[in-house]
């Protein structure tokens, strides 16, 4: 069966080990001024926010139908079927469409770097094939994240609702967007005050659904061409979003 992560909010105190676990599991560095860092970025793929002393977790939704592999050229992204969205990095020709084609913003790049790559969380993939639960959720102290089966997870999540109806916002964030996803978020204010894309902007459609659908008719020629032109046209719409985003980024690390 899938595996998933399940993500409540209410449950978390913002103590970071899963930004540190994380980073020890990917290789990745970490100290003070990298905890201090409120924004994930390619040596930081997932991040704990706070808000009035109320948290929220972002890290790689996972998509069921993700469209980072869809747009990639190359196949440097794919599904497996554990769950997890992994990254081929010996692939990957730096064209960028996966950071373009994400609707979470997700994917990062090495700009600092002479051989850069694409970065993100990409669920511990070997953890997982071996049985584990993600280091995140080992790391978490208090249950707020947790791994699991995506059917048991998804079924506890509803239970949780249900349960307690004047604790959390009424939605599941994963469940069903862009067709649904293999990370579950609960919490008891709006996803969008952490920075996560408005529900309504999102829709139940899975993404692949538009960007696929054009790379599909390509014929094996046309990638190189396809990267020069500027390809499938929504991923063409969110080049203003991405590069918003990026600078952004850039600016709160000091312009690096």
């Amino acid at each position: 069966m899938s595996k998933a992560i399940l993500y409540d909010a209410t449950m978390c105190i913002g103590c970071k080990q899963c930004e540190g676990a994380c980073a020890q599991q990917n290789k990745l560095p970490y100290d003070d001024k990298v905890a201090g860092e409120a924004i994930q970025s390619e040596h930081k793929y997932t991040v704990v926010l706070t808000q009035n002393d109320k948290y929220m977790r972002r890290l790689c939704q996972h998509c069921n139908e993700p469209a980072c592999a869809s747009v990639c050229p190359v196949g440097a992204f794919h599904k497996t079927k554990e769950g997890p969205v992994v990254y081929d990095v010996w692939k990957c020709i730096g064209c960028r469409y996966c950071m373009m084609a994400c609707a979470f913003s997700q994917p990062k790049y090495e700009w600092g770097k002479l051989n850069p790559r694409v970065t993100k969380c990409i669920m511990c993939p070997d953890r997982v094939q071996a049985g584990k639960p993600t280091a995140c959720a080992e790391a978490c102290p208090t249950g707020a994240t947790k791994f699991g089966e995506r059917d048991d997870l998804i079924a506890e999540a509803k239970d949780r609702l249900k349960q307690n109806p004047t604790t959390y916002v009424n939605k599941i964030y994963g469940l069903n967007e862009v067709g649904g996803t293999s990370v579950f978020l609960l919490s008891s204010v709006p996803f969008e005050q952490y920075g996560l894309p408005k529900l309504e902007k999102l829709g139940d459609t899975p993404l692949p659904e538009y960007t696929g659908r054009v790379m599909e008719m390509m014929p094996d020629f046309i990638p190189l061409w396809a990267l020069v032109l500027g390809g499938v046209y929504w991923v063409s719409n969110r080049r203003a979003e991405v590069a918003e985003v990026e600078a952004e980024e850039r600016a709160l690390r000091g312009g690096k």
